[in-house]
């Protein structure tokens, strides 16, 4: 049987791949991967504190509207990632220090 248990060791897991992913990468894009891999992990953990608090499923309610914060977090942030690239020609964070140009 699947307890809360593994839920929150495999949230935990996707988190910290989430967490490695913003911290090593180098690349913008792979940064908002890492990003969206943490928000995940959240939302499986509000999921699955839902399923086991079946009389007023705040669970399900709360992670429904993390996703949709998150898919609107993406849109602004690709466009933002594209606006960039289209001004310095990169999209490593590192190589842009100065916006004011």
């Amino acid at each position: 049987m699947i307890t809360l248990t593994h839920f929150l060791i495999v949230g935990a897991c996707l988190f910290s791949i989430g967490l490695y992913a913003v911290m090593a990468r180098r690349n913008a894009i792979m940064v908002l991967v890492g990003i969206e891999l943490m928000i995940n992990a959240a939302v499986l953990n509000l999921v699955a504190f839902g399923r086991y608090d079946s009389e007023h499923y705040g669970g399900q309610a709360f992670a429904l509207f993390a996703i949709v914060l998150a898919a609107a977090s993406v849109a602004v942030a690709l466009a933002i990632i594209l606006n960039v690239y289209r001004h310095y020609k990169t999209i490593n964070p590192e190589d842009i220090n100065h916006l004011k140009d």
